[in-house]
């Protein structure tokens, strides 16, 4: 039994190059998953948690991300969100060959080869690059024929020229990934976003995948590249940015709320995963 993503087929007509979407849904409603198309991920509307490899990070309103083939993820609402009644997003899919291979070996288009390895462990765009591209998107969406994959040209241009990115996830060999278990993760997952405020046990979380705890701590590891109370203390930290950023709480308030037993041992997480103190994260956004 393998804690693994699960392989999602992506929709699109069998005459199409590529497909775009324009997601106006309750949630995301994905389990950990994964597909041979890359993906580029523009979200309009939602907050919460994102899941991209091996990343755990805060999504917001004008997040994009740029994720290369069979790379894991999801995204996660949070369960406090009432200020939002559903997610919006627009959501490009192609795959790496989709112009054809004798097409990408012009000297013109061979460039357009080096996205998926430019992608693979996600990419977070930025500044005027992402402004451009979520102008193509708009535009893109009302396209037909040519014109819709000449503006995909434009999108590859743009990603392709520029380095307005900050890549997300270390590498992770995702060829271990040989049996699909579709709930599992995504069980590990919503529990944890549900109780990291609180104390949690290993013996639970082992328990809803139906291994021991020695079996669960090995296959989480070997699908996330990190220990299970490594992912939870990142939820945790997570939560904390978003409340050092978007409140006035004081340290030790938000260290409880983020499910830190004391101030110093958040203070010692805080610092070992971002290298500064809270004090100065805040800083940093004033």
């Amino acid at each position: 039994m393998n804690l693994t993503p699960k392989l999602h087929i992506v929709p699109k007509a069998l005459d199409n190059a590529f497909s775009l979407r324009h997601d106006i849904l309750p949630h995301f409603g994905t389990v950990w998953h994964y597909h041979p198309e890359i993906e580029l991920h523009y979200l309009i509307k939602g907050e919460g948690t994102r899941f991209i490899g091996d990343h755990i990070g805060n999504f917001q309103k004008g997040d994009m991300i740029l994720m290369g083939s069979n790379l894991p993820h999801t995204w996660k609402r949070t369960i406090s969100d009432a200020t939002h009644d559903h997610v919006e997003a627009m959501v490009l899919h192609f795959h790496p060959e989709c112009l054809g291979k004798e097409f990408l070996n012009f000297s013109e288009t061979q460039g357009i080869n080096k996205l998926n390895e430019l992608a693979r462990n996600g990419l977070i765009i930025h500044g005027a690059s992402k402004e451009a591209i979520t102008e193509l998107l708009w535009m893109m969406k009302t396209e037909s024929g040519l014109n819709k994959l000449i503006y995909l040209l434009r999108i590859f241009h743009i990603l392709l020229e520029n380095q307005e990115y900050e890549v997300l996830s270390n590498s992770i060999e995702y060829s271990k990934f040989n049996k699909l278990d579709e709930n599992r993760i995504d069980k590990i997952f919503s529990y944890t976003l549900q109780n990291f405020k609180e104390k949690i046990f290993i013996e639970d979380v082992a328990r809803l995948t139906n291994l021991s705890v020695t079996s669960f701590c090995r296959y989480f590891k070997i699908t996330a590249n990190k220990s299970y109370f490594d992912f939870l203390t990142e939820v945790r930290l997570n939560h904390a940015c978003r409340l050092i950023v978007e409140t006035d709480y004081t340290i030790q308030h938000i260290a409880m709320d983020s499910g830190f037993e004391n101030t110093s041992n958040f203070y010692r997480h805080f610092k070992k995963m971002k290298g500064i103190t809270p004090k100065e994260y805040k800083a940093g956004f004033l």
